[in-house]
């Protein structure tokens, strides 16, 4: 993707992924302008240059399809795919993961990616490439109230923004858990150049680090996400903090279907589902401990 092509890449996510809702009855993701989903190209390109492929018809010239990807010392995450109805079931799709499987080979490197349980094409696009879907999540939202949420803080957890000192251990942390490291994400967020980001981390008592998370609010995504938790008493604690910032809004969070507790929490405060979204690996992977709550802005998990 060349940066004169950013216009018309941000009309195929807005275009394809409103049609793939629409024509199956859900409510449309973008509700805004076509031109609000140049987030996606302005935020992936600041965290990884040159990392978008495009498919172009030779004829015609349009784009037919774009997927992102983005290279960590860990791992390759696969992000935002799309492609054009009009080049619907012409295998642009597959050809675009081929390559990015092909750029992860060659760096010995897994592939990682979450994708939609609903729209069975995508997920089977991905195992019959050899994914394994690996951890399932239920994606939520909830109507923040204008006066904030009527949740009771425990004592036991510090709660506080983070800072560019707290990148190191925040790495530490997600490497123990998930066994990835995405530092430079870390470091994005918490600069927030474009000041749609928000991070907080949760310490005990004694000063150590238990989990952290982050949220975008942005009219092309209001997303709580990512983090990682030691256990769901943090996941909470957190989530009811990230929750609070949203005040008169409806952010849309991932929460691992065996996190109870949590689950149990966000619907006592009004949550309702709306998808379910499975990670997905290419290659070896560690098992995730604690709680993991991915998003799609940036896919980078």
């Amino acid at each position: 993707m060349l940066r004169n092509e950013w216009d018309e890449v941000a009309e195929l996510i807005h275009h394809s992924t409103n049609f793939w809702y629409q024509s199956n009855g859900k409510d449309l993701i973008f509700t805004g302008l076509s031109s609000d989903a140049i987030l996606f190209c302005q935020v992936y390109e600041d965290l990884d240059p040159g990392c978008c492929l495009i498919a172009k018809c030779l004829n015609s010239g349009r784009i037919a399809g774009s997927c992102f990807y983005h290279p960590r010392k860990s791992h390759i995450s696969l992000g935002i795919m799309n492609v054009s109805p009009d080049f619907f079931g012409q295998g642009i799709a597959g050809n675009l993961l081929k390559k990015i499987i092909k750029i992860a080979k060659d760096q010995s490197l897994p592939v990682r990616l979450v994708s939609s349980a609903q729209n069975l094409d995508s997920f089977s696009l991905y195992t019959r490439q050899g994914f394994t879907p690996i951890q399932t999540f239920q994606d939520l939202y909830l109507k923040i109230p204008e006066n904030g949420l009527d949740f009771e803080r425990s004592d036991d957890y510090l709660i506080t923004k983070a800072s560019l000192n707290d990148v190191e251990a925040m790495v530490k942390l997600e490497k123990k858990l998930c066994g990835i490291e995405r530092g430079k994400d870390f470091r994005y967020f918490i600069e927030n150049k474009l000041e749609i980001w928000k991070t907080i981390l949760c310490r005990d008592t004694n000063g150590e680090l238990l989990g952290f998370l982050g949220s975008v609010d942005h009219p092309a995504s209001q997303m709580i996400g990512p983090g990682i938790a030691k256990n769901e008493k943090v996941t909470i604690q957190m989530l009811a903090s990230m929750l609070d910032l949203f005040r008169g809004k409806s952010p849309v969070f991932l929460l691992p279907v065996t996190a109870k507790e949590t689950v149990k929490t966000v619907y006592s405060l009004g949550g309702r589902n709306c998808e379910i979204h499975f990670s997905q690996c290419y290659g070896e992977h560690q098992p995730s401990k604690g709680v993991v709550m991915p998003t799609f802005m940036p896919e980078t998990f």
